[in-house]
């Protein structure tokens, strides 16, 4: 499929990879990104099992090292900041919190930039409002540009993907956890160190602080809750909700929510999983979140991505005919995505328990799990939902 043009929507991390791949194998990609430039906030996140094959692939590995957030571990803590459990950094085969290839989403969104910028063609500032097939083409209106014809078009964006919609329309089930998130950056603080932080508070609340590599701290708030729509509300709305929720939360919610209140890089939704029943019609298709997003607390929403961009690229590359390359992509990366959002029962409830009671029998098991024995037998190489992909080596097939 040389010389095909193939427009993308986004450009965070699933985007850019996949146009890594694409101009390899000797495709066009264009990107079209709504933001007026490249997004570089964001909080961590790891890249495991079977990504971590892809980044070596890529050659970016070393530029992944470089970023590293620098993170030790994580520590259990409760309200005099006492810490109650306490979880090192682990290998990338381990189950830990903090993984070896830790890195700021944005840290790793210009990473990519700058290994496809001259490969591919960047549309800031404009999205798709809609597209038409016709043949062997695919013409897309902008909301800002003019019409233009494409070989293909892929979906690459977030949970809330519109583009997604033009493509499969509302089959997409948007599955909630019952679990909502905000993140942002405040500034550092005097009790703030290598370590990340998680704070329980009653009410099923709790607040999580991490250290990032440019000298600030990233701070997440979580609370449970049943969908009530409040992802759609605005900005301001999430911001006074959330300093709501967590008024009397105890630890340091002060500090934290005097940030939030300055902060300009708030991001707050329901968590969620993607739960599509197919990923292409024509010559469209989805990928990443917008198609299969197993929620930040899977642990493996990045490398899913960066894994399920490979494929989709490997995929149209050998292959002739576009529906068979979209056909062999789902084959191969439906049983990992599967796997990858079974989350462990109980899971986001047991990690937020309602009661002081709930939080100090949570801190005990977390101690137990911390012990040096519990340690040394999970650091033991093994299977995670990252790794359960084998990934075909498309550059040896041509």
């Amino acid at each position: 499929m040389k010389n095909q043009t193939v427009l993308i929507s986004g450009a965070s991390i699933t985007g850019p990879a996949l146009a890594f791949w694409l101009a390899r194998y000797g495709l066009r990609p264009v990107i079209v990104e709504r933001a007026r430039a490249l997004r570089l906030g964001g909080q961590n996140i790891d890249v495991t099992g079977a990504a971590r094959e892809v980044v070596r692939r890529m050659g970016i590995e070393g530029d992944i090292r470089a970023a590293n957030t620098g993170e030790l571990g994580l520590r259990f803590v409760d309200e005099h900041d006492v810490t109650k459990a306490e979880l090192p950094a682990g290998k990338a085969d381990t189950g830990r919190f903090t993984k070896e290839l830790e890195i700021l989403r944005g840290d790793l969104a210009q990473i990519l930039y700058n290994h496809t910028r001259d490969t591919t063609e960047y549309i800031f500032g404009d999205q798709i409002t809609g597209l038409r097939e016709h043949g062997d083409r695919v013409t897309v209106s902008f909301e800002h540009g003019a019409e233009r014809d494409f070989d293909l078009v892929v979906a690459a964006d977030g949970i809330r993907s519109r583009t997604r919609t033009f493509i499969v329309g509302d089959e997409p089930r948007i599955r909630s956890l019952g679990l909502y998130g905000s993140y942002f950056t405040i500034p550092r603080g005097p009790s703030d160190s290598a370590w990340a932080r998680w704070y329980h508070a009653p009410g099923s609340r709790s607040i999580i602080l991490r250290p990032d590599n440019v000298g600030t701290t990233r701070a997440s708030l979580w609370f449970l809750a049943p969908p009530r729509g409040y992802e759609r509300m605005s900005a301001a709305e999430q911001k006074a909700l959330v300093m709501r929720v967590f008024a009397d939360a105890g630890w340091e919610s002060p500090r934290v929510l005097a940030g939030l209140a300055e902060a300009e890089d708030v991001y707050f939704d329901g968590i969620s999983q993607v739960m599509a029943p197919r990923w292409s019609h024509g010559r469209a298709a989805i990928v990443g979140d917008a198609a299969y997003c197993p929620s930040p607390v899977s642990g493996v929403g990045a490398s899913l991505a960066l894994v399920g961009a490979y494929v989709l690229a490997g995929e149209l590359s050998r292959h002739s005919n576009h529906r068979d390359a979209f056909a062999a992509y789902e084959k191969l990366m439906r049983p990992y995505v599967d796997q990858a959002q079974k989350l462990p029962p109980g899971v986001p409830r047991l990690a937020h328990p309602k009661t002081r009671l709930g939080i100090t029998i949570l801190q005990k098991v977390l101690r137990l799990a911390s012990s040096p024995l519990v340690q040394r037998l999970e650091g033991r190489p093994g299977a995670s939902p990252a790794d359960n992909i084998d990934l075909p080596d498309y550059a040896s097939r041509g």
